[in-house]
């Protein structure tokens, strides 16, 4: 597919089209409170962090999200166990407090239904990579989130994030586009994202009953979700893979 990669910055007018582009993402995950309150400034307060591709029609098939922030500071160093909403949170607090960014995070790629299966998330994690560079930053990290993860809930993420094939490349296809690209695993981010809900809400973003005390397999979710019917709330606790791109 032939695509053209502008961003946000350079293409002002495309931000509503942007975001109204379908996506395949579970509904829970878009319900993570960090992300609610973070996720949509990106296009808005760093454009030149908000990719997109349009097809040959003009149509947005692809938006990639990426934020500049500071590792290299007292109190962090290391990439942090709560991943990606640690991410979002670091970053906006850099940018309010003025504080100069040294790396570039992933934290999306989403390709809209239609045309997912055309080689698009590798384009735009390279255009992401490609952007970093230019911007002067010499690192990109991702905290990925396993494409095929969901179907083997009760794997520990350690374990299903270093299986090989027999070329040596990850077995899962997205951990697997980010080795391709060049890039390493530098850990695991146990707590990446964390989604507290009602049973109410539960129930309506997964039509699941949600009426045992045991740990519920939802659909699309990389481990089960912790059940209190007691206490009318459940709690989905998402593990990703730091990976780290040297650019």
């Amino acid at each position: 597919m032939d695509v053209r990669v502008s961003s946000i910055a350079e293409r002002p007018d495309r931000l509503p089209a942007l975001f109204e582009m379908a996506d395949t993402w579970p509904e829970f995950v878009t319900n993570d409170p960090v992300g609610n309150a973070h996720y949509g400034r990106i296009p808005t307060e760093l454009p030149e962090y908000a990719l997109f591709a349009e097809d040959e029609h003009g149509e947005i098939v692809a938006h990639a999200f990426s934020v500049p922030f500071a590792l290299d500071v007292d109190g962090r160093r290391a990439l942090p166990a709560r991943g990606w909403d640690q991410i979002l949170l670091w970053a906006f607090a850099d940018l309010r407090r003025g504080t100069r960014p040294d790396t570039v995070s992933a934290i999306s790629v989403t390709i809209a239904p239609h045309a997912q299966g055309h080689g698009l998330a590798a384009v735009m994690l390279s255009a992401m990579r490609a952007g970093a560079r230019a911007h002067g930053f010499r690192e990109v990290v991702a905290p990925v989130r396993p494409s095929a993860k969901h179907r083997e809930p009760h794997t520990p993420i350690t374990e299903y994030a270093h299986r090989v094939r027999s070329d040596g490349l990850p077995e899962d296809p997205w951990l697997r586009v980010h080795a391709r690209a060049g890039a390493r695993i530098d850990s695991i981010a146990p707590a990446s994202m964390t989604v507290g809900a009602s049973l109410e809400e539960w129930r309506r973003w997964t039509g699941l009953p949600f009426d045992t005390t045991e740990d519920v397999e939802v659909p699309g979710a990389l481990v089960p979700v912790h059940c209190e019917p007691e206490r009318g709330y459940a709690v989905y606790v998402e593990p990703n893979v730091w990976m780290r791109h040297p650019l």
